[in-house]
């Protein structure tokens, strides 16, 4: 838990201060962003998920970042080091490939698959801390789901879309990955017990010895 919640707070701490780095200082990072068939518009791939529009964008995103992010690393610390870059790198070449003309960027393509691998992964695997967890950021963040219809056109559903379906398919390709937890016993399980035992003893009239007097 501690090493999930010190990388995620880590990744947050770094999209603030490239976004406040940009303010102060007027970098023009938007030109980094993703832009769907332009060969200069294929870095934003890499650069995308580390740039926000506004500070507003940024609020937005941050809290389903540390909240999906901890809930991904503690639950699936192996398959988390895989799925992070498959969404990453997967839901901006869809996005490259498919979406509209226009400048996208922003962590919620990342946000979006890390919500739909806990949440499928959870299903899949039905031990209890997968139902927990799953339960628990479809009970935050299940309002999410419907940022992946086309809404606002300032909005990139297209980067919702795309990250909500590299994180399902990284739940089936990867739900094995992490050992499950041990399950808790009780000190009556376990126990061999003959269907006829009778721990009182005999029966009346439940004699063996067919003896004469």
């Amino acid at each position: 838990m501690r090493r999930a919640f010190l990388a995620v707070v880590g990744f947050a701490v770094l999209l603030w201060t490239i976004r406040i780095a940009e303010s102060l200082f007027g970098l023009g990072l938007s030109d980094y962003a993703l832009y769907p068939g332009d060969i200069f518009g294929l870095r934003g791939v890499l650069f995308a998920p580390l740039l926000h529009g506004g500070f507003a964008h940024l609020i937005a995103n941050t809290s389903p970042i540390l909240v999906l992010g901890i809930a991904l690393i503690y639950g699936y610390p192996k398959a988390a080091r895989i799925v992070v870059p498959l969404v990453w790198l997967g839901s901006g070449l869809a996005v490259w490939l498919f979406a509209r003309p226009a400048f996208h960027l922003g962590a919620s393509g990342l946000t979006f698959g890390m919500l739909f691998f806990v949440f499928t992964v959870g299903i899949l695997r039905w031990d209890r801390r997968a139902i927990a967890l799953s339960l628990g950021v479809f009970l935050l963040y299940g309002g999410m789901i419907w940022g992946v219809l086309p809404s606002d056109p300032r909005i990139s559903f297209e980067y919702h879309l795309s990250g909500a379906a590299f994180g399902v398919l990284s739940a089936f390709l990867f739900k094995n990955l992490d050992p499950r937890p041990a399950e808790k016993t009780y000190s009556w399980e376990g126990e061999d017990e003959e269907d006829d035992d009778w721990p009182f003893g005999d029966l009346p009239g439940d004699h063996s010895d067919t003896g004469s007097k």
